[in-house]
């Protein structure tokens, strides 16, 4: 949960970088882009992946010294 609040509230502070049309907006664009999609991908990691992949390696050394 606290995880999901901290990338909630990172990816709401770059929605306005995202959308912005003034002056510098083509670079914090550059910059904020690369920072969303690293947060998405660091979340689904974290909650997802990484989770499966300790759940697979656990019963497989279960079974093994059964």
């Amino acid at each position: 949960r606290p995880k999901l609040m901290t990338v909630l509230a990172i990816m709401l502070g770059l929605v306005p970088a995202l959308w912005s049309r003034g002056a510098g907006a083509s670079v914090m664009k550059r910059i904020a882009a690369p920072m969303v999609g690293g947060m998405v991908t660091s979340t689904v990691l974290t909650l997802v992946v990484i989770p499966v992949i300790y759940f697979l390696w656990r019963s497989w050394e279960l079974r093994r010294t059964q």
